[in-house]
């Protein structure tokens, strides 16, 4: 057995020696040319790059506070968490959208780079083990069918497997809308209102739902279906994504 993994590791090393050799394939986050090809499509520096979000945050949306001593101990939540009402009780994400992590989120979403989504969900499952305890199932955001038809392939649903908990496609995207991307910060909860429905055989009353997405800006698309699943009898909606928007507000 052992010298059947010596084997393999030795014609994986060789296979990354002629791969780097002869194609050159670049970074697909830095452009920088990869050591290691078959590994991933992203270098061993860049993600070493990921700067995880850290203490402390804002316990429902998962910002980061300015400081201890400026937030109240007891509610240890952000301004917008103080004033607005959620479905969602509690959202986290590996890091800010900006820099290595966006540019690995874009290659996924974009680029069309799979094999990423599964290392997005294992750092997830590593920074934010908190938000899975108790949990019974697992939602990626859906698409509406003609975007998955364009795209090819859902990254939220790519994802939610690397958290390695069930998951089940228990909402479908009824309305196709904008991109919440082209859309200013005021308009993106009516784009998505009414968007989102149960699929058909879709029992949710008394469980405890993480919904998985790749990026957070607004979170209104994520509060759109949070709303829609606590309505259905969901006794908890938790939410986690790669990334998320930071908002800056007054404290």
């Amino acid at each position: 057995m052992r010298g059947l993994i010596s084997a393999a590791a030795s014609l994986r090393t060789l296979a990354n020696g002629l791969i780097a050799v002869l194609l050159a394939p670049p970074c697909a986050a830095c452009d920088a040319p990869l050591d290691q090809p078959t590994r991933s499509p992203v270098c061993a520096s860049c993600w070493a790059q990921l700067r995880p979000f850290t203490p402390p945050l804002c316990r429902h949306c998962g910002d980061p506070l300015p400081s201890w001593r400026v937030i109240s101990l007891q509610s240890a939540m952000c301004a917008r968490c103080r004033r607005l009402p959620t479905a969602i009780s509690q959202s986290r994400a590996i890091g800010s959208y900006e820099g290595t992590l966006r540019s690995i989120i874009h290659a996924l979403k974009y680029d069309k780079r799979q094999s990423l989504a599964r290392p997005l969900g294992e750092l997830l499952r590593h920074e934010c083990p908190q938000v899975l305890i108790g949990v019974d199932v697992v939602v990626p955001v859906p698409l509406h069918r003609s975007r998955l038809r364009t795209r090819g392939f859902n990254q939220a649903e790519g994802i939610a497997r690397g958290l390695r908990l069930p998951t089940s496609n228990l909402l479908r995207r009824v309305r196709a809308t904008v991109s919440q991307t082209d859309l200013p910060a005021a308009r993106r909860h009516a784009n998505v209102r009414d968007a989102f429905a149960l699929t058909r055989r879709a029992q949710v009353a008394g469980l405890r739902i993480v919904l998985v997405d790749d990026v957070s800006t607004t979170g209104a698309t994520l509060e759109a279906c949070a709303r829609l699943l606590r309505e259905a009898g969901a006794r908890e909606v938790r939410a986690l994504t790669a990334a998320r928007v930071v908002t800056r507000f007054p404290a």
